[in-house]
């Protein structure tokens, strides 16, 4: 899922506009301009009724998979975020099906709809803009509903955006925390790096490029110097993997400027070290020694990876602790 334009009603995914269709593909385009199948296409074949989750490409329109392909020939209906970019992907592989519009806006009005239809024995394919459904969009009501009326469900798995900027960050991967967009503002932003920085696990967050900066340097003030990744137009023609620290990838695109496309941003989990109160205080202890607080709260928490704040805190606490055995 990724942001797009406001969603519009629905339409025939034969109708598309004429700039809809994007460079970076690997499909048939002269049998796409004649009206042919592409080249590797599959024929459609009725699924059974209920509600087919199917996950799209998130850049590179090739990424689709054959059975995702032959699912939404066969259902009756396409429910999709914005029925404007899923067109241009059914334009592509001659899938011609009703697009249905279902969106947070107007999700509370269109799941009693989709179910009864569900009910009443038709397949409906639910896809998002990008990659697998559910994934920081509204399609987790339908499917908990869904399941509760005791109708079918199921996910055809693919292409996902978290799951490829993870891949590709090399960082570690055996745990990891999908933490969405965070809030725009800097003190909601602060505070909610606050609750993610005791995790012990890799976070993987969207964010848009425009404020890119933003994030990584209040990630940089919150959660010290980890390791990040940021990842931008995925499984595209430019695609892009930056790595290094947060301190030095805010510095990065606070002077480069905004990068161009969508964006991932990996963060690696907190250093072994932290909550590690003994080994903690003793770089505290030897930092103040020549330091104030606030500098040696800063050199610890770039050296060890361990929260700023929480540095900062016990800083002063054994500051205030030295000052009282003088």
């Amino acid at each position: 899922m990724k942001p797009q334009q406001p969603p519009v009603d629905d339409v025939d995914a034969g109708e598309v506009p004429d700039d809809t269709l994007s460079d970076d593909t690997l499909i048939d385009d002269d049998a796409a301009r004649d009206g042919a199948e592409p080249s590797g296409s599959v024929g459609s074949r009725k699924p059974p009724p209920g509600l087919h989750v199917v996950a799209t490409p998130i850049g590179n329109a090739g990424d689709i998979t054959l059975r995702a392909l032959e699912t939404l020939k066969g259902v009756d209906a396409i429910a999709c975020e914005d029925t404007r970019v899923t067109a241009k992907l059914m334009a592509r592989y001659q899938v011609r099906k009703p697009l249905l519009a279902y969106h947070e806006h107007n999700a509370a009005r269109m799941r009693p709809q989709l179910l009864a239809r569900i009910a009443a024995g038709e397949a409906i394919a639910l896809v998002s803009d990008a990659g697998t459904p559910l994934i920081s969009d509204p399609g987790y009501k339908l499917v908990r509903e869904a399941r509760e009326q005791g109708l079918h469900v199921t996910h055809l798995p693919g292409a996902s955006a978290t799951l490829t900027a993870l891949v590709l960050a090399g960082l570690p991967s055996d745990r990891f925390l999908f933490a969405g967009f965070l809030p725009n503002k800097t003190g909601p932003r602060r505070a909610a790096l606050e609750e993610l920085a005791p995790v012990r696990a890799t976070l993987v967050l969207f964010e848009s490029a425009q404020r890119l900066a933003d994030l990584l340097a209040d990630a940089a003030q919150v959660l010290g110097g980890r390791e990040v990744a940021v990842a931008r137009e995925l499984t595209k023609l430019f695609e892009e993997v930056r790595r290094g620290t947060l301190p030095g990838l805010a510095t990065h695109y606070a002077e480069n400027g905004p990068p161009k496309g969508e964006v991932v941003v990996v963060i690696g989990p907190p250093a072994e070290t932290d909550g590690e109160a003994v080994d903690i205080d003793a770089l505290l202890r030897a930092a103040l020694r020549t330091l104030s607080v606030r500098d040696a709260a800063a050199t610890v928490a770039e050296a060890s990876g361990a929260p700023r704040k929480q540095v900062y805190q016990r800083a002063l606490e054994l500051s205030k602790d030295d000052a009282g055995q003088r």
